[in-house]
């Protein structure tokens, strides 16, 4: 997900995506422990993702 996707969600979709996310990135974590992924970069691109999301609620507590 793209930061100008993230800005355009209201706090209540971005707790919410930020759930999914954390979720998406658990499942994975735990999948290619179990066995290798095919695509290993979606581990990447799944923690930055809930990184950005994170980093743009506590951007809007902020202000």
């Amino acid at each position: 997900m793209k930061q100008s996707e993230i800005k355009q969600l209201s706090i209540a979709e971005l707790q919410e995506k930020l759930s999914e996310s954390k979720k998406s990135y658990t499942d994975l974590k735990m999948a290619h422990t179990i066995s290798p992924l095919d695509n290993p970069i979606q581990l990447r691109v799944a923690r930055r993702t809930v990184a950005r999301v994170a980093t743009e609620l506590t951007n809007r507590d902020v202000q």
